[in-house]
């Protein structure tokens, strides 16, 4: 795997085996081509939004010389058919446009056969909310540091069912506070909350978002003192 960077290893590890792979924003085609070299993806669409990128991944593709990859020109699940892929990865973006791709793709993604590997660059507590209050349950989430910035690798799954988690949740999710880099992911997040108290605290009509951020503070402040 020697392409891969960790955060790309981290998500290679949380694939099933034997898995039918879509890569979505595939890049170089790095994971695809080590999803199927490796044995673990029995095949892998490798999609992109941009032709330039396709380009390059079909070059690699050919260089490695492995086969059961295609390649799709595409806006995120807009040209994913039914039954093509078990497991669908969307990473290296916002949470924000993480939740905007689900959003579009339901028909693909909403049912229980589907997993889905998740990586936001920003807004995890935007996907987080989203994933919950529509269905959707993170099953497990591996944390990762790489070029001294923090991630968190979401593996969910669509329940079915509705649930509204408690605000502060959203910022941590399933990280291990135990885990030293899950530690530290969650210290980011307190930290990012406490800016934000600090913005408004001085700002009279803020008062609601004040306790609001103050909130999740306190608790991601409570899950890191108590790791």
């Amino acid at each position: 795997m020697q392409n891969l960077s960790l955060r790309l290893k981290t998500i290679f590890d949380l694939i099933p085996q034997n898995a039918k792979v879509c890569d979505i924003g595939c890049d170089h085609a790095f994971l695809s081509i080590e999803l199927v070299k490796s044995g673990k993806a029995k095949s892998v669409i490798a999609a992109d939004i941009n032709e330039k990128p396709l380009k390059k991944a079909e070059e690699n593709i050919k260089k490695a010389g492995v086969e059961n990859i295609s390649l799709r020109l595409c806006d995120g699940l807009s040209k994913l058919e039914k039954g093509e892929a078990d497991t669908v990865i969307i990473a290296g973006i916002g949470g924000e446009v993480i939740w905007g791709i689900i959003s579009r793709g339901m028909e693909i993604v909403a049912n229980k056969d589907t997993t889905l590997i998740l990586q936001p660059t920003t807004s995890p507590e935007f996907l987080r909310k989203n994933l919950y209050e529509n269905g959707f349950e993170i099953l497990s989430e591996a944390p990762v540091e790489e070029n001294g910035k923090l991630y968190s690798v979401m593996r969910c799954v669509y329940s079915g069912e509705k649930a509204k988690r408690e605000e502060y949740f959203y910022f941590s999710g399933l990280v291990d506070p135990k885990n030293p880099i899950g530690k530290k992911y969650i210290e980011k997040q307190r930290d990012r909350a406490y800016k934000c108290m600090a913005a408004l605290c001085t700002v009279e009509n803020k008062k609601e978002e004040l306790a609001f951020h103050k909130e999740i503070y306190e608790n991601l402040w409570r899950l890191t003192a108590d790791s």
